[in-house]
């Protein structure tokens, strides 16, 4: 392995890189947006249960976990309580811009990694091309020992950017139809949120 890194040039150096902190991203998005996070079952329950019942329910707000992207939503609502459907829906769905931004953070980049990867790769690719050319206009084809570090980094970092780009595609996309389907979701309960907080007095209902 490290042959072939050695083999692609100064290019890997930047490659490497981009693989790095791909992986940091995927990985760290992989454990911000699972659904037990974004959208805890509890919290869910509990929103559901006051669509039931048309009111909030002092029970279910002591027990209320709001350390969630659908929690600060809820929190946001809880806040504006009484102050007019109006005023409640622009602050919830303030409150949702927010969240939407978190659960897309780091996705450009990630985006940006697979799309400039494969342009390192070409770039190596040329640069070992670059190589050949002068070694055929020196020493002629002969050598093909010399012929062969070019033709190495030409392939190599190729591979390599290939090799990146490929996973930060696929990641990439999936992510992105992930926080759709979570947003989704969420405006789903935030809706249902909406509508009690309207329709509940808040001088009997306030805890």
């Amino acid at each position: 392995m490290l042959d072939l890194i050695k083999a692609g040039g100064w290019l890997m150096a930047p490659l490497l890189a981009c693989s790095l902190a791909a992986t940091i991203i995927i990985f760290e998005r992989s454990l911000a947006l699972r659904r037990a996070r974004v959208l805890p079952a509890q919290l869910v329950a509990i929103l559901r249960r006051w669509a039931e019942r048309r009111a909030v329910d002092r029970e279910d707000l002591d027990a209320l976990a709001l350390d969630s992207p659908l929690g600060r939503i809820v929190a946001a609502g809880l806040g504006y309580r009484g102050h007019g459907r109006d005023i409640l829906r622009e602050r919830v769905e303030d409150a949702g811009r927010h969240v939407v931004h978190e659960l897309e953070r780091f996705l450009n980049a990630l985006g940006t990694i697979a799309s400039i990867s494969p342009l390192l790769g070409l770039l190596g690719t040329v640069a070992g091309m670059i190589k050949i050319f002068q070694i055929v206009s020196v020493q002629g084809n002969s050598n093909f020992g010399l012929l062969s570090v070019g033709i190495a980094e030409a392939l190599v970092t190729t591979a390599a950017g290939l090799t990146v780009a490929i996973p930060s595609v696929l990641f990439y996309r999936y992510f992105h139809a992930r926080v759709d389907e979570l947003v989704v979701d969420m405006e789903q309960e935030t809706l249902r949120l909406i509508d009690v907080l309207d329709g509940e007095n808040p001088r009997e209902q306030r805890p």
